[in-house]
C-alpha cells in the first residue's frame, strides 16, 4: 500500500468538523484505500475503537441492497450508539439514490461522515444546495510523479519515462511487467469509458462518442471547442455529428473525472474567454492505453504532467492569453500567481525566444517561469524570467516559491 501523506493530512485536518467530507476523483485513483485503509488505520492508531468506525462499500455485490437510501440509513444506524464519536465511511455513495438525505441525517446525529464518489454530478449545484453548505470536497488524483518515484526508487529519468507511459494509477505499481501494466490499464480505461460514461448516460452512438474521446486523447494541450471538434469529425466520416452532441460527450468525460476542462483567461483584459479551451487527462496511462500506446508525444505529455502537478498543489489553473500570445498556464494560489510556460527544451535560441515572448509586456510583478527537461539547475533569465528543471519542480512542493 502506497502512503498518500498529502491527502491523509487533508482528511486528518477535517476530522470531527461538522462537515460532510466528500472525496472525489476518477475511478481507481486511490480514494477507497485512502479512506477505508489509511485514514481508518490512522484513527485506530489514535485510539479510536474499531466498532466506532462504520464502513460501507456500495460497489460490493453483498451491499447491493444498501443502495436503497432507507436501507443504507437503517444499516448505519444499527451500528452506531448514542454516545459518539462515530466515524461513518461510505464508498461510492452516488450508487445510493437519495444519498444526500442519508448523509445529512447521519451528520445531524453527530456522526463524522466521509463519502467517496467517482462522478462529479454528485457535486452538482442541486446536491451542493441539499448539503446546505455543510460539505467539503477533497479531490484525489492518481499518484504524482513524486509519489511514484518515491515508490519506484529508480533513476529519476527512467522513473519519469515509465510514469509518462504508464501513469500513476496506484494499482499499476503492483505489476512488474509491461504486459501486466498495459493489460490492467486497458481494462480500467474501458471500465471508465463503458460503465461510468456509456452505460450511465445511455450513449447510443458509441462510435461518435469514441471519436470525441480519441480526438481529446490525440490533442492533449491543444486549444479546442465543441465546434472545432465537430468540424474535424465531420471531415472524417461522422457527417451528422453536431457541436451540441460533442459538447454533451465532453461533459460526460469531465463528469467522470477522466478529463479536466481548462478555461482561457485574457490576462490583459482580465476576463475569461467564452470559446476555445484545453483538456488534460487525469492519467497519461489511461490515455496511452486507449490509444494502444500510439502517439506518445513527449512534449504534450510533459505539459499534461505539469498541469496535474499544479492542480494537485491546490492552484487554480487557467490558460493565459497575452495579446496574440498564449501562456501555457496561469496558476493562482492563496498568496501568489505564476505565469508558466512548458517546453521540452529551450537550449535552442529560437525556441527560447518563442517561449519567452509569451511573457512580453506582463509587468504585474508575478513570477514568470519556464519549466523544461533541460538538465540545467534553476536559472535566472533576462527580464526576471526564470527557468526551472521539471524534476526539480515535480519533486519539490515548494519549487515555485523558491524559483
Amino acid at each position: 500500500m502506497i502512503p498518500r501523506p498529502v491527502y491523509l493530512g487533508k482528511l486528518i485536518a477535517q476530522k470531527d468538523k461538522d462537515l460532510v467530507k466528500v472525496i472525489t476523483g476518477i475511478r481507481r485513483c486511490g480514494k477507497s484505500v485512502l479512506l477505508m485503509d489509511l485514514f481508518a488505520g490512522w484513527l485506530e492508531e489514535q485510539g479510536i475503537e474499531s466498532d466506532r468506525i462504520v464502513k460501507v462499500d456500495l460497489e460490493l455485490k453483498d451491499n447491493e441492497s444498501l443502495r436503497d437510501a432507507d436501507a443504507l440509513y437503517e444499516h448505519v444506524c444499527e451500528r452506531i450508539g448514542r454516545d459518539g464519536p462515530y466515524y461513518v465511511m461510505i464508498d461510492e455513495v452516488q450508487l445510493a439514490e437519495g444519498f444526500v438525505d442519508v448523509v445529512n441525517s447521519l451528520n445531524k446525529k453527530g456522526c463524522d461522515v466521509y463519502v467517496t464518489g467517482s462522478n462529479s454530478t454528485m457535486l452538482s449545484s442541486e446536491i451542493e444546495s441539499a448539503f446546505r453548505g455543510r460539505n467539503v470536497e477533497i479531490r484525489v488524483w492518481p499518484l504524482s510523479f513524486a509519489e511514484y518515484h518515491s515508490w519506484a526508487q529508480g533513476g529519476v529519468r527512467q522513473d519519469y519515462n515509465d510514469y509518462m507511459l504508464y501513469g500513476g494509477m496506484p494499482y499499476v505499481t503492483s505489476y512488474d511487467t509491461r504486459e501486466g501494466k498495459t493489460g490492467y490499464l486497458k481494462m480500467l480505461e474501458g471500465t471508465v469509458a463503458t460503465r461510468d460514461i456509456v452505460e450511465r448516460h445511455n450513449v447510443r452512438n458509441i462510435a461518435a462518442f469514441e471519436a470525441v474521446y480519441d480526438f481529446l486523447c490525440s490533442n492533449i494541450g491543444s486549444i479546442v471547442s465543441a465546434n472545432s471538434i465537430a468540424k474535424a469529425l465531420r471531415g472524417s466520416g461522422f457527417s451528422s455529428i453536431t457541436a451540441d452532441t460533442v459538447g454533451q460527450y465532453l461533459s460526460y468525460l469531465t463528469e467522470a473525472f477522466l478529463f479536466d476542462k481548462v478555461l482561457r483567461y485574457d490576462v490583459k483584459g482580465k476576463a475569461y474567454l467564452k470559446t476555445l479551451n484545453k483538456y488534460y487527462i487525469a492519467d497519461l496511462g489511461l490515455r496511452n492505453a486507449h490509444m494502444n500506446y500510439r502517439q506518445v508525444e513527449v512534449t504534450h505529455a510533459l505539459e499534461n504532467i505539469v498541469y496535474l502537478e499544479l492542480v494537485r498543489r491546490g492552484l487554480a489553473v487557467d490558460i493565459g492569453k497575452n495579446r496574440e500570445k498564449e501562456i501555457d498556464f496561469v496558476a493562482v494560489g492563496d498568496r501568489e500567481t505564476y505565469y508558466i510556460q512548458v517546453a521540452y527544451s529551450i537550449a535552442d535560441e529560437g525556441k527560447r525566444a518563442t517561449e519567452l515572448a509569451s511573457f512580453a509586456g506582463l509587468d504585474d510583478g508575478y513570477k514568470k517561469i519556464v519549466i523544461t527537461m533541460d538538465d540545467d539547475p534553476f536559472t535566472m533569465l533576462e527580464n526576471g524570467y526564470r527557468k526551472l528543471n521539471v524534476f526539480d519542480f515535480l519533486l519539490d512542493p515548494e519549487s515555485l516559491d523558491k524559483a
